[in-house]
């Protein structure tokens, strides 16, 4: 009965653009290397098909920053794929000074498979594991950021991980039910059951959230920065909703100053004081992040 019901609220969560908005070829002449239509070679961005365990391939974009200190793993909202994505990534690659890898979950974009629950965590880890043996990324060095949906798998590597640098939850759910129901306990059919994973997080966690959210209340991401082990001062993005936060200037600065903390580490209390410049961010079609209901 539970398999059931989750593999029910699964079809409700998970809303991939159709057609995916974009193709992965493989480059004429040279040394013949995966590329994504949309990004020209000097963007400096690696493709990579990772087979998961279930089976599937996903499609993986590394994005480089020649004085990278970290590297953040980005697992985007639903209704959206890495085709609409990449001008955001370019401005967080710029801005933040990080290198990012990306990737578009089973059935989404040109990743090949189902959209599940448990498929976004075999996606993540085999993208960990890409990190891992093709960049020799070491966990010390990896902040892992994710929004809305993306806050599953996200959470679901933060609780295994233990020498994680950090971790950004941005418009994160408390589980899937809680989107749609006010629900006090956890069901066992319940989907990403973020509320009980934060409790597992060994990092410090840098929460973002509009308080003007009509899809995923506020009030997600102030219990799961209640139950944080440690907790980065938040950021509740005035007035902000579900899909348009990077387009407020304080996104990115907040941004800046968790990146900067984090590069000071260990340190008991983080200072959150310093005055950043603003970003040039403005709202585009990367812009899409979460739907739930029927189709």
């Amino acid at each position: 009965m539970g398999n059931v019901t989750s593999s029910v609220a699964a079809r409700f969560a998970f809303f991939p653009p159709e057609p995916a908005t974009y193709e992965v070829f493989r480059e004429r002449g040279g040394d013949g290397r995966l590329c994504l239509t949309g990004l020209s070679p000097e963007k400096n961005v690696e493709v990579h098909l990772v087979e998961t365990r279930a089976g599937n391939r996903v499609v993986a974009t590394f994005w480089r920053h020649p004085r990278a200190r970290f590297t953040v793993l980005y697992s985007h909202g639903n209704a959206a794929d890495l085709g609409q994505m990449l001008d955001l990534f370019l401005e967080l690659r710029a801005h933040l000074r990080v290198n990012i890898m990306s990737y578009d979950y089973s059935g989404y974009g040109a990743s090949t498979g189902k959209p599940s629950e448990f498929n976004t965590y075999y996606d993540i880890e085999a993208v960990y594991d890409c990190l891992k043996k093709e960049y020799g990324i070491r966990q010390e060095d990896l902040i892992l950021y994710g929004q809305s949906v993306g806050s599953g798998p996200t959470l679901h590597l933060a609780a295994r991980l233990q020498k994680l640098r950090g971790v950004v939850l941005h418009s994160a759910i408390l589980s899937g039910i809680r989107v749609l129901y006010p629900v006090k306990v956890t069901f066992c059919f319940d989907i990403f059951k973020n509320i009980d994973k934060i409790r597992q997080v060994n990092c410090p966690v840098f929460v973002i959230h509009g308080t003007a959210d009509d899809i995923v209340d506020w009030t997600h991401g102030k219990r799961l920065w209640e139950l944080s082990k440690i907790k980065y001062d938040p950021l509740w993005i005035k007035g902000g909703g579900h899909c348009n936060l990077e387009t407020y200037p304080e996104y990115i600065k907040h941004l800046r100053k968790f990146i900067n903390a984090m590069e000071k580490l260990p340190l008991v209390k983080q200072n959150n004081q310093s005055r950043l410049p603003t970003t040039t961010i403005t709202e585009s079609k990367h812009n899409k992040c979460l739907r739930f209901g029927k189709r």
